[in-house]
This record gives C-alpha cells, sequence and structure tokens, in this order.
C-alpha cells in the first residue's frame, strides 16, 4: 500500500441514471461515502426510474472527450471506474485519451447484458471494448452473463468454468479479472462467490446472499468501490476485498430506504443515516 498524502481523486465515466440508483450518480456516492473525491464523465443521459428506463440520449463522442480532456488537464486523477459505453465511437475515443495520457488504475465494469438476458451494446461495440479497452485495464468486473459475451461462449455453471473463463479474459489483456458469480445458482445457494484472477494467483472471495429487491445499481457500486480504494493507495485485493464488505452492507442496508415502487437502490450512505 502506498502512502497516500493528498486528497484521493477518482473519475467515473458512464451514463447518467435520473433515478438516483446506478450508473453517475451512484459512482458519486461511493466515491464520497469511502472518502474520495469524485470527479465525471457522463457518456450518456437515461430517462429511468426504480421501474423503468424509458429513454437513452448518447453523448456525442466529441463531447466526450472534451470533458475528458478538460478533467484531465487541471485535476489529478488517481482512479478510474468505467461503466456502460454502448457506442464503439466513444470506447475508441476515450481509450486513445487514455493511451496517451498513460492513466493507470482503471477497473472497467462491462455492463453489456440487461437483467432480462437482453444484450444491451451492438456486436460492433463489444469488439471495440474487447479490443480497446480490454487491455488498458487494470481490472475488469464481468458477472457471468457478460463474461460469456466477452468470450462469445456460453455462460459459466459452475466454479471451474469461472476459472477457466477468467483465465481467458486475462489472455484478453486486463492486469486482473474479478468474475462475478452471483448468477451461479443463484435461487439455491445461500452464498455467491467472486472469483479475483490474475498472473499471480486465484481467490475466491465468498459473500452470503442477501434476499432483497433492491440491488439497483450493485455493479456500478461495486466497481467504483473499487476505483476508490486504488485512489486510496491500496492494491487490487484489498480495494476488492474492502469493495465487497461495503457492497454488502450497503445491500443488508437497503431496505431501509424508501425509493420508488420498483427495484430500489442500495444504501450508499447506510454507515451514516
Amino acid at each position: 500500500m502506498t502512502t497516500q498524502t493528498s486528497t484521493p481523486i477518482a473519475l467515473t465515466i458512464a451514463g447518467s441514471d435520473s433515478g438516483g440508483g446506478a450508473g453517475i450518480q451512484a459512482d458519486l456516492k461511493t466515491f464520497s461515502a469511502l472518502g474520495v473525491f469524485g470527479t465525471s464523465v457522463i457518456a450518456a443521459l437515461t430517462a429511468q426510474n426504480t421501474r423503468e428506463v424509458r429513454a437513452i440520449h448518447d453523448v456525442p463522442a466529441d463531447f466526450i472527450a472534451d470533458q475528458l480532456n478538460t478533467v484531465l488537464d487541471d485535476i489529478r486523477i488517481d482512479a478510474i471506474k468505467i461503466g456502460m459505453l454502448s457506442r464503439p465511437e466513444t470506447i475508441t475515443t476515450i481509450a486513445s485519451i487514455l493511451r496517451e495520457r498513460e492513466l493507470g488504475n482503471i477497473v472497467l465494469d462491462p455492463v453489456m447484458v440487461a437483467k432480462s438476458g437482453d444484450k444491451l451494446l451492438a456486436d460492433e461495440s463489444v469488439d471495440a471494448l474487447r479490443r480497446e479497452l480490454l487491455p488498458l485495464a487494470t481490472l475488469i468486473t464481468p458477472n457471468l452473463p457478460e463474461a460469456a459475451v466477452l468470450l462469445d461462449s456460453d455462460e459459466a455453471t459452475d466454479a471451474e468454468q469461472m476459472r477457466v473463463q477468467a483465465q481467458q479474459l486475462l489472455d484478453l489483456g486486463p492486469k486482473a479479472v474479478l468474475v462475478k458469480g452471483g448468477h451461479l445458482a443463484e435461487s439455491s445457494s445461500a452464498e455467491s462467490a467472486d472469483l479475483l484472477f490474475s498472473a499471480e494467483k486465484a481467490q475466491w472471495l465468498p459473500a452470503k446472499r442477501i434476499a432483497t429487491a433492491n440491488t439497483h445499481g450493485t455493479g456500478c457500486t461495486l466497481s467504483s468501490a473499487i476505483a476508490a480504494g486504488l485512489a486510496r493507495g491500496l492494491n487490487v485485493t484489498d480495494a476488492v476485498t474492502e469493495a465487497k464488505a461495503y457492497i454488502t452492507a450497503a445491500i443488508e442496508a437497503a431496505d431501509r430506504l424508501q425509493v420508488g415502487s420498483g427495484h430500489g437502490p442500495t444504501h450508499h450512505f447506510h454507515a451514516w443515516w
């Protein structure tokens, strides 16, 4: 762990969730809850609440570049979280700037599959993500359906298949992979385990399942919590371990909130109110 002598700062590059539970809003709340100053680049606007996504407006790639360069020209960024990027030109633009600036501590949450199972990204966007951003990532955080899309394969159905797919994902260029196992035996197990995989080691990280419908934004929150840990100087293993504890507590406290009539958010500020 490095010594943090100045304000830790993280950047989120993602879509805006008007309902406040996921995307940019969840990321900034998570950064704040974990003692990190948050900055943002908005890649898309959504009209959504706890029940539906009614409309999506993609931000033009040139304006995304303007946002990103303007932040980087003035503010030191210690870690970056990247969420859903729906267009190939957006992915290419962001990757080009990240390479040019030689930025590290990049956590990529490859949001590509809706809860319904429908693909959210066209094939050309998946190809661009695989080609442009995976090799720049310090860590990628796919769930099982997203891992399958990235690998153009069937979804893993057991722990050994998760391990095989983690190695295949690592071969695509990221320094480490966190394969989230929440979809594995979802209805029959009291626990779910994630697999943290790198060239040096494979580590299973179990967590208990929590019975609640209020899980909107959990993937965004976990990946931004990991970025917050990296921004504060933690190594990948410690950042993931801390983030897992944070998201588990946030889900446990989710039912204390009364937000909307659908799938509500987790409680990002459970330690305070």
